[in-house]
């Protein structure tokens, strides 16, 4: 006897992944709008948020425990109004309330969960909770008994917290004006004070890679020839690679490490990771042309390319870290399972290369990890990694999330725009061009302002700051890759649009103008998971005053810095890309400008050297028409290349010679 089809609740209708997973819970989820508030009113019951994402374990785990528990969900439909939120379509819902949890709580999560009242403000916050009373705490049962009750009997008392948390919310960044140098050397400081020694990294576990971290360090080292900064930046970046948070068998990173050795990962992949990751590897050889680097680098754009790429040209979100309920299944194997697929001897090399032992390292199985290996980059790996790969493709793979994020996208066009110019790869400027022109043409809305979330065929969800300034930054790498002016023109566009409808008194606010007005006004300028839209918009500001000539957008950047001063003086290590931003303004920075015929040889030398403080740009006759100063420079005739530094131009170098020795020097 086949059971009976589950009867779909309103989620039925969303294009959102994570939305869709819960479409068939008993609980009767609304998504985030007017109906579920108006209903709670006229009813007179409290609301529970549920905030989460497609491919967080975590998140599964409580729908199998809870929403999807019959018991539950008569708790839920009885006395609140339940509501289901995608973090990643609705980011400015998702910080309003995670800065709340932290406030009530010290911690937040995914899952997020919220209980408010009608009017949306917060009475009691928490993450995971398990359906019953255990001896880590509440269980989620009691917890709905509890909040009930409390409505119905003694509201106020859900009150207490509320109208302070809401208060601190909306409060301003501390202005203060810092002593940059002394603030970029603290920082320094309190990185070298917690790096891990034995395995990289940073404090213990779990390990997060926060490759912004990477690129303040690299930029120290450029800035003050300390060698410890990039003795620490290479550690890291060797520890992540050689342990199994890296995919050896079909690349790219998983979110994060459980261990402080980089070995046993949260499988799950995301995009922005990814990212900023493949920049920091690419930095990295750019910086000491370690051919290691440019190889990690290259396979994680491969597998980008091959596992997170759109038809459209769009990079897919994210993948998910279970397979049939369990986590991590599919990237797990035993040493019977090489042996049987390679062959004995074949099969023992390969498996002492990759620690895969009879043993395991992970619940019996093993994670392949180059940790203590003396595994090599030859053929007979590589033949052999290939073979494992297409004997896990033919098992069941993990949910791939495939909405389009445009801030999300943003980073990884950065990435690739970056290292398409240093590992001299047009292939990946060419992804990064097709994603840019994904994003511009199917994520604007009628006025040019761009949507968050695009998914089958829909561009929905007014844009945040994020998704402006990543955009941007991906749109000046690109620029500074071909010297396609269009970049740069839609680059100053969308900063236009973002510094009119985000800047608030000296600083972003997440949301804009034309955003839904929530129960509080986010500014940001903690560096997390991935830079704050704030400092990347300081790194923004300054290059593009620069190779636009407008020079209030540096003192927009000041002002940012101003607005969070105090913040970023007293912890600076959690302000990493804030510091790069700084780093631009203190030390010596460069403004390179090519005319007259487009010369390979010179551009070629120009993009080989690794200076993370200097903007470069091409005078031709179309970039003349936007941008007023260009008109100075020579757009026919010998090419002749300009370096001005600290607002001091040199003699125009005309012969390969000379720009090395200029750029050198």
């Amino acid at each position: 006897m086949t059971a009976p089809a589950k009867v779909p609740n309103k989620l039925i209708n969303e294009k959102s992944p994570y939305l869709l997973q819960h479409a068939h819970n008993p609980v009767n989820w609304y998504a985030w709008g007017d109906e579920a508030f108006t209903k709670a009113k006229l009813e007179d019951k409290p609301i529970f948020i549920s905030i989460g994402y497609s491919t967080c374990h975590w998140c599964h785990v409580m729908e199998r425990e809870s929403f999807e528990d019959n018991e539950v969900a008569e708790l839920l439909n009885k006395d609140f109004i339940s509501i289901k939120i995608d973090r990643e379509e609705r980011p400015d819902i998702d910080a309003v309330y995670m800065n709340a949890a932290q406030l009530m709580n010290g911690q937040g999560g995914w899952p997020l969960s919220v209980f408010t009242d009608t009017d949306k403000r917060p009475v009691f916050t928490g993450t995971y909770f398990p359906k019953k009373d255990s001896r880590y705490g509440i269980g989620f049962v009691t917890l709905l008994e509890r909040i009930a009750h409390i409505w119905k009997h003694n509201r106020a008392k859900l009150f207490e917290g509320s109208v302070k948390v809401i208060g601190e919310l909306n409060k301003s960044g501390i202005s203060k004006d810092i002593d940059y140098e002394k603030t970029i050397v603290k920082g320094f400081g309190q990185f070298r004070n917690i790096f891990d020694e034995q395995y990289g990294g940073f404090g213990s576990a779990p390990k997060f890679p926060t490759p912004h971290n990477i690129l303040f360090l690299l930029r120290y080292y450029q800035a003050k020839k300390d060698e410890r900064a990039l003795e620490i930046a290479e550690r890291t970046l060797q520890g992540m690679y050689n342990g199994g948070i890296y995919d050896h068998i079909g690349f790219g990173f998983c979110r994060y490490s459980t261990d402080k050795m980089w070995l046993v990962p949260h499988f799950e992949k995301m995009l922005y990771d990814n990212a900023l990751l493949a920049r920091a590897y690419c930095e990295a050889y750019h910086c000491t042309k370690n051919p290691l680097y440019a190889k990690i680098a290259g396979e994680i754009f491969e597998y980008i390319e091959r596992g997170m790429t759109a038809e459209s040209g769009g990079f897919y979100n994210a993948e998910d870290a279970d397979s049939e309920g369990i986590e991590g299944k599919s990237y797990i194997f035993t040493k019977y399972e090489i042996i049987k697929l390679l062959g004995e001897k074949d099969g023992e090399k390969f498996c002492a290369g990759y620690n895969i032992t009879e043993d395991g390292n992970f619940d019996g199985e093993n994670i392949p990890n180059l940790i203590n290996s003396d595994a090599t980059d030859d053929k007979f790996y590589e033949d052999c990694r290939k073979r494992v790969f297409k004997y896990r493709e033919k098992r069941v793979q993990p949910f791939k999330d495939d909405k389009i994020t445009a801030s999300w996208n943003g980073l990884m066009i950065c990435a690739l725009a970056y290292g398409g110019r240093v590992l001299n790869n047009q292939k990946y400027i060419g992804m990064a061009k097709n994603a840019a022109a994904f994003i511009l043409n199917n994520m604007s809305d009628e006025s040019g302002g761009l949507y968050t979330r695009y998914r089958d065929g829909e561009a929905k969800f007014t844009a945040v700051a994020d998704d402006y300034a990543f955009i941007i930054w991906g749109l000046i790498e690109l620029y500074e890759s071909t010297f396609e002016s269009c970049y740069l023109r839609e680059a100053c566009r969308l900063n236009k649009i973002l510094t009119e409808n985000f800047w608030d008194n000296g600083a972003l606010r997440l949301s804009g103008k034309n955003s839904e007005k929530l129960i509080a006004e986010i500014r940001e300028i903690y560096d997390g998971a991935v830079p704050s839209a704030n400092s990347v918009s300081i790194n923004n500001f300054i290059k593009l005053s620069r190779l636009c000539g407008e020079h209030k957008l540096e003192e927009m950047a000041v002002e940012i810095i101003r607005y969070f001063g105090r913040s970023i003086e007293t912890a600076p290590y959690v302000h990493s890309f804030t510091l790069c931003g700084l780093m631009h303004l203190e030390y010596n920075s460069r403004e390179i400008i090519i005319s007259g015929e487009k010369n390979a040889d010179f551009i070629s030398e120009i993009h080989a050297n690794y200076n993370p403080f200097a903007t470069t740009a091409y005078a031709d006759r179309d970039i003349s028409e936007d941008i007023e100063f260009y008109k100075n420079y020579n757009s026919k005739g010998e090419s002749a290349v300009y370096i001005c530094e600290n607002s001091t131009c040199r003699q125009p170098v005309n012969n390969l010679d000379d720009l090395k020795h200029a750029l050198r020097n």
